[in-house]
């Protein structure tokens, strides 16, 4: 029986609280969701109200919620106007692995479900150590340059990059994770080569990952990765999303990856 304390109609502007509050087994809050929402997929079901950094305004408002979640200064102008119209609006700006987890805990105080919070994290703690205990027992740790983006080419967000670390990994950009925005994380073609990645992952944010385009790139044909055919997806929705699937699903496929290179 869902609990009657907290908010009660709540709208989720990215994907990642979705899972949170279904994880939780508070869905029946759910009132409105991000387009881009596919997990889980009985989601879907939810009226969809958002892109990332757009809105439909009028729609939320006829929702009535009377929460309205959000993720990082991308979504400030949706969070703004949504103010501004006298809606109760929470962002996050979770960045590490550590934030994230602080993040499900949160959610899970805000709707009166912090036992279940806590059982989430732990779940997902154990999963982490679990990957990391498997990563330990590699013979060594690759170079790994993730690609979050293609034009300009742009590196693993923080909780991304840690998350390849725990799955037995060596990112080739380690100072970029720190940076928030994603135009300061931006790298060219030569540095990378310079890098010389043993292993490519990439995952574009709604675009299907075209890998013979990676390969062809002017300079990339001495990069260990490209040599040794080592360019790999995972979708963005498993990786790219600071929740429950980045720390489940994200980082299993990472240390696959990694495990099947070098094991």
């Amino acid at each position: 029986m869902t609990n009657l304390l907290g908010p009660q109609r709540i709208v989720c502007l990215t994907e990642e609280t979705t899972e949170t509050l279904y994880l939780l087994g508070e869905q029946d809050r759910i009132v409105g969701i991000s387009g881009y929402t596919t997990r889980p997929p009985e989601a879907r079901s939810k009226p969809k109200i958002s892109a990332f950094t757009s809105a439909k305004i009028e729609q939320i408002l006829d929702l009535k919620p009377d929460l309205v979640i959000g993720f990082s200064n991308l979504q400030a102008a949706i969070a703004s106007d949504l103010i501004k119209a006298g809606v109760n609006v929470l962002v996050f700006n979770q960045r590490s692995v550590e934030e994230v987890l602080e993040t499900i805990l949160m959610v899970s105080r805000i709707v009166a479900a912090e036992q279940r919070g806590m059982d989430l994290v732990a779940r997902l703690r154990a999963g982490l150590q679990e990957i990391a205990d498997a990563a330990s027992r590699l013979p060594r740790r690759p170079r790994v340059y993730f690609e979050e983006w293609m034009d300009p080419l742009i590196s693993g967000i923080r909780w991304v990059e840690e998350l390849i670390e725990i799955a037995g990994g060596e990112a080739v950009f380690p100072k970029l994770r720190f940076e928030h925005c994603a135009k300061n994380r931006v790298v060219t073609t030569e540095q990378v080569a310079a890098a010389d990645p043993e292993i490519i992952i990439a995952s574009w944010c709604g675009r299907k990952v075209v890998t013979e385009k990676i390969r062809e790139r002017e300079g990339w044909s001495g990069i260990s990765a490209v040599r040794n055919g080592h360019i790999y997806e995972i979708k963005s929705s498993n990786i790219l999303q600071p929740g429950p699937a980045a720390l489940t699903d994200g980082v299993r496929q990472v240390h696959q990856i990694i495990a099947g290179v070098v094991a």
